[in-house]
């Protein structure tokens, strides 16, 4: 019967854990793992013929922009409505203006290591955007600041399973709304190595940051290759503003990708049956992506899902709910025959702080956006509150399951010879055990996937160390992260380019708090 040496059981408690927590993973993930379709035949003909209704009956507005309706009636399109402004096209030409966007596209990380492919059977998870809001244990829930905004870019930085900065972790509402965007940039940019995306929420935003990309990678690199990304929401239902077409013409007329999300809570900005608001997301989604085309054919093109169900008693939005767990799964086999990359939320709740709603919620929704095959996963750590709060432990504790979610993902059911352990059979008698055979220690390290914040001691063990939950234990874990933090090295004339870019801005920028 093998038995286990004093000396191996060391040996395997010095390996756990023993990588740093910001040594590099996979850059994003290979899935390997078959997609979850959930639509038959029938289904799928149906959504489609609504969604195809929808783009020659009804229509889409163009909102706002007389150069985006140019552009639509140049091309052929029928211009008409009430306000002049609603665009009817021929589904089968929209479908393939859709075409034309990559499948599959990198987006290069100043660090050629970290660059991501999205889209494919590539998926890439990146923490919570836009939340004015940041929570922690020790200091509670307050405004967003810049402080706070450095230090979740830092930790995205060295989380392993986020493959990707986003950008908007939460908002530094100590900076004036006009200028924010200029050091929200530079802190992705010299903070980490990891890919981010840009300011949309004006064309001066995006201009800027499109032209910081532009001094972190050259123009000769720009030109050919995808480097930033531009993330806007339609306006729901079938309303797509100006925010989102001149976003559109500074990243895609640079050849830089952009993502548009149609954000659906169902019962206001959908009808309130899952079926139709998909349809209505994939109509509003495919038409942006179209005029995306037609600004240049090629650019790359991520589809956005973001459909929520909500309370009909209150009108407040619910997460990881049935409804929309659905939608991702229905999004993501429409998306896929369209051909073009997904994005979905993650790791999504309404709760306020990391309790078990929140794990529960979180859980329901991150694990369909897995399976539905999401390439890019925004929201997929951080997310407290229907996302108006960035929490700190939630960040940490969602990036240590994502770990979970690689392995399935990316690894699957090995069944090679070494995964079938013959030889282990050979090496230990019925009724032994397989600790210490050999088969036991070639694989030990790899064997299971070992989250950092979970205690699975017993109870004695647990409370010899402070009886510490998992909040707290997610709290000395980003404290301590933070203090072990370096940054990545930089190029030290690139840095003092993009520090003037930013400091020559500001001037020329007026204080705007709206």
């Amino acid at each position: 019967m093998a038995r286990r040496s004093s000396r191996a059981r060391g040996s395997a408690s010095k390996g756990r854990g023993s990588a740093p927590s910001h040594a590099p993973a996979s850059p994003h993930i290979k899935r390997c793992i078959p997609f979850y379709d959930i639509l038959d035949a029938e289904q799928v003909a149906r959504l489609e013929a609504q969604v195809d209704w929808l783009l020659e009956d009804k229509g889409i507005a163009f909102f706002d922009d007389t150069q985006a309706l140019d552009l639509w009636r140049r091309e052929g399109a029928t211009i008409g409505g009430e306000d002049g402004n609603i665009v009817r096209a021929s589904a089968a030409w929209i479908r393939d203006l859709c075409r034309k966007a990559p499948r599959e596209f990198t987006q290069l990380a100043r660090n050629p290591e970290r660059s991501v492919v999205i889209g494919g059977k590539n998926q890439v998870f990146a923490p919570i955007y836009g939340a004015p809001f940041v929570r922690d244990l020790e200091n509670g829930r307050r405004y967003g600041d810049i402080a706070a905004f450095n230090d979740l870019v830092r930790l995205t930085y060295m989380l392993p399973h986020l493959h990707h900065g986003g950008f908007v972790t939460c908002e530094p509402c100590d900076v004036p709304v006009s200028k924010r965007h200029l050091d929200m940039l530079l802190a992705h940019m010299t903070l980490s190595d990891k890919p981010h995306l840009g300011a949309i929420t004006e064309m001066s935003r995006a201009q800027d940051s499109v032209d910081m990309a532009e001094i972190v990678f050259g123009r000769d690199v720009m030109a050919d290759n995808c480097v930033i990304m531009g993330n806007v929401n339609t306006n729901s239902p079938l309303l797509i503003d100006k925010v989102v077409t001149q976003a559109i013409r500074v990243y895609c007329g640079r050849g830089q990708g952009i993502v548009v999300v149609p954000f659906i809570l169902s019962g206001a900005m959908g009808p309130v049956t899952t079926a139709a608001s998909a349809a209505q997301a994939m109509a509003e989604a495919m038409m942006a992506c179209a005029y995306a085309q037609l600004i240049r054919p090629g650019a790359p093109f991520v589809l956005g899902n973001f459909l929520s169900s909500m309370s009909l008693k209150s009108g407040a939005p619910t997460f990881g709910m049935p409804e929309p767990v659905i939608s991702n799964y229905v999004i993501g086999q429409l998306a896929r025959r369209a051909g073009l990359p997904l994005r979905c939320g993650g790791s999504l709740t309404a709760s306020k702080i990391e309790d078990a709603q929140a794990a529960y919620e979180s859980a329901d929704a991150m694990h369909s956006t897995m399976l539905a095959g999401a390439n890019y996963v925004l929201h997929a750590a951080g997310w407290l509150e229907g996302g108006l709060c960035t929490g700190f432990e939630k960040l940490v504790m969602d990036a240590d399951r994502l770990g979970s979610y690689q392995k399935v993902l990316a690894q699957g059911l090995d069944v090679s010879d070494d995964a079938l352990a013959r030889d282990a059979y050979d090496e230990v008698a019925p009724g032994g055990h397989f600790l210490g055979c050999d088969h036991t220690m070639r694989n030990y390290r790899d064997a299971f996937y070992e989250p950092q914040l979970s205690n699975s001691e017993n109870v004695e063990s647990w409370e010899e160390t402070g009886a510490k939950d998992m909040r707290r234990r997610a709290y000395d874990r980003w404290t301590g992260m933070l203090e072990a933090y370096v940054p990545p090295p930089i190029d030290p004339a690139t840095k003092e380019a993009l520090e003037a870019f930013v400091a020559k801005r500001k001037v020329e920028l007026p204080d705007a708090w709206y």
